[in-house]
């Protein structure tokens, strides 16, 4: 009985290997002949990309030095000109980053401050403001760890201890560390200049290329919840210091109206001394409260986007940015 088990087992062998040799034949034979060029790569994740570039500074003797802010992938240095790229703040707990500053009179000394200026739900936040005095080789934590959301920061020109940090604030929460703050010596301590407990936070900061005591900054009140976003309020307005950020000219928050528009940012002119602009979103009693999007299939059926309504009148709403210009240093918009 078991010769004859053996004896079929061997059998079956025999007819299936010749059979198997043959399809890894063929196999071979259509590998070979397969157009791999009519393959693309795709991507497939992850959903949250790195980009959102949110500051550049130049090395201001090399040229090819440049080191970029990342809104979700930290720093990144070339030594290039841009040909090629390297990482340089990975080893540290902030991902997100808002703002970074090379010290202009002692270019090896870079400032970064993390945590993304927007105020999106995908955004994320940071733990403080960072210093390198080896050109990004290492980094120190110089505080501010509350400010979460850090928009602009300012290295004073001649005197490398005195920088300036605009920061806006937990996007989520009240509180915080949020306003413009100054250090005198090279972040050590910190004293806060400008902007409230709550909600009101410093979302830019400008210096005078011709003296670097005359500042603009521009605060901005914002509220983020789960279902809505509330940005622009009392808080929201230009001011102007002529003495380093000490005092501030401009109304107060107080003697603002509640629909003052957002502020996003201001930029000046370096060769105009007295023009700048300012970036706002104009509000209007009739904007269009959200946005409509219409399937490709239900568009073909006939259905249309409903008309706008006005909105209430105790809110306002934004429709699109609006760029402002004053060529009088700040008297006329």
């Amino acid at each position: 009985m078991d010769k004859n088990v053996s004896l079929i087992v061997l059998l079956l062998t025999a007819l299936a290997v010749p059979g198997a040799a043959l399809t890894a034949q063929e196999t071979d034979s259509r590998l070979g002949t397969t157009d791999y060029e009519a393959l693309a790569f795709r991507n497939i994740g992850p959903a949250i990309n790195g980009g959102r570039i949110a500051d550049i500074d130049i090395h201001p003797e090399n040229r090819s030095v440049w080191y970029v802010a990342v809104g979700s992938g930290g720093v990144w240095k070339t030594e290039n000109a841009g040909t090629t790229w390297r990482p340089i703040f990975d080893d540290q707990p902030s991902y997100s980053i808002g703002s970074l500053a090379i010290d202009p009179s002692e270019p090896s000394t870079v400032w970064v401050g993390t945590g993304e200026d927007v105020g999106g739900r995908h955004v994320g936040y940071g733990d403080g403001v960072y210093k390198s005095t080896d050109g990004g080789q290492t980094w120190q934590n110089k505080g501010l760890g509350n400010t979460e959301h850090i928009s602009t920061m300012v290295v004073h020109p001649e005197n490398s201890d005195v920088v300036w940090v605009s920061a806006q604030g937990p996007l989520w929460t009240p509180g915080g560390e949020r306003g413009l703050y100054k250090t005198a010596d090279g972040g050590e301590t910190w004293r806060k200049l400008l902007g409230d407990d709550e909600w009101t936070g410093v979302t830019d900061i400008v210096m005078d290329p011709r003296d670097p005591d005359v500042l603009y900054a521009a605060t901005w009140q914002r509220h983020r919840t789960v279902a809505a976003y509330m940005g622009g309020g009392p808080g929201s307005g230009i001011h102007k210091s002529t003495d380093g950020g000490e005092t501030w000219n401009g109304p107060g928050p107080s003697s603002r109206p509640a629909s003052r528009p957002p502020i996003w940012g201001r930029s000046g002119s370096r060769s105009r001394h007295k023009i700048l602009t300012l970036f706002t979103r104009p509000s209007s009693s009739t904007a269009v409260r959200a946005a409509c999007t219409v399937p490709r299939t239900a568009a073909r059926r006939g259905r249309r986007c409903p008309t706008p309504s006005p909105a209430p009148p105790d809110r306002t709403t934004t429709r699109s940015f609006l760029p402002r210009r004053t060529s009088s240093g700040e008297s006329t918009w």
